[in-house]
């Protein structure tokens, strides 16, 4: 990468490959979904957790975007937790 390499995102530039770049996407939009949840319902760290079922530093970690320390699994269940559905989308990318 140098001074002149242009990115169509974040995760376009920090990934080694457009796979690791569309996983890390969804990942980070899973956890700013839930941690809205979490928001919108006013939740303590701990009350989440108990939500989520999950330990109280998993919900500092998603608050705090930690996205490497989720899996797509682990996020699924999250949200599966919450009550909610996950629903993904394929796009045709424009290249």
């Amino acid at each position: 990468m140098n001074k002149t390499d242009s990115f169509s995102s974040v995760w376009d530039a920090i990934a080694d490959t457009p796979e690791q770049a569309a996983n890390l996407r969804a990942r980070a939009e899973l956890m700013r979904q839930i941690a809205a949840i979490i928001k919108d319902n006013d939740w303590k760290q701990a009350d989440a957790a108990s939500h989520c079922g999950v330990t109280q530093p998993r919900i500092n970690d998603l608050l705090r975007g930690r996205v490497s320390r989720f899996s797509l699994d682990a996020l699924v269940n999250i949200a599966t937790a919450l009550g909610r559905r996950v629903h993904m989308e394929l796009e045709v990318e424009v290249v």
